[in-house]
């Protein structure tokens, strides 16, 4: 579950890339926050110091601008990205920034009229497996869905899906349980 405060930075940073256009990437957005977030999320001293209100927000910018020019793979980074973060800095929410990452591509995907799908099975799902279920989920919500598959071999044999709040259940485990819950 995203949190509120997740959400409203998402979407303030959906809306600013919304006012760009076309002329934004929005995949390169996220992949530049996810590895700006990889980089503090790997170093616990400098996500405290990030994080903590003792340290003044100049310097926390300052070490975010040095954290960025240090990265090869954050060469190029986009103006929107360096704003965001010192934002999320500033006001000491920089460990949530990946539940802000996860708002976003959330937020992404609802505007560009795809649901999201969380799909569990017991076991890995072969490509046609993938590529039957994303149909079907597809027709079933009435959009076109992205999934995310996971495995869980508690799960005995099947699938379980979660497209909102909305579950499919088509496992032996879930299958198991409704049967219990029956007899008893």
């Amino acid at each position: 579950m995203i949190s509120v405060v997740a959400a409203r930075y998402a979407k303030a940073l959906g809306d600013v890339i919304a006012a760009r256009g076309a002329r934004v990437d929005t995949s390169a957005i996220t992949a530049q926050l996810r590895a700006v977030n990889e980089i503090i999320q790997s170093s616990s001293e400098l996500r405290n110091a990030l994080a903590s209100p003792a340290v003044a927000p100049s310097k926390k910018r300052a070490v975010l601008s040095r954290l960025i020019g240090l990265q090869p793979e954050l060469g190029g980074i986009l103006p929107q990205v360096r704003n965001f973060l010192f934002v999320v800095s500033d006001h000491r929410r920089i460990t949530e920034l990946g539940a802000m990452i996860e708002a976003l591509e959330a937020l992404v995907d609802q505007r560009l009229g795809f649901v999201r799908a969380d799909v569990s099975s017991a076991r890995e799902l072969t490509t046609e497996q993938k590529a039957a279920l994303e149909i079907q989920l597809s027709r079933l919500a009435g959009k076109k869905a992205k999934l995310r598959f996971t495995t869980d071999p508690a799960l005995v044999a099947g699938v379980v899906a979660r497209v909102g709040s909305t579950v499919y259940d088509g496992s032996v485990r879930g299958q198991l349980e409704r049967l219990q819950v029956k007899l008893t």
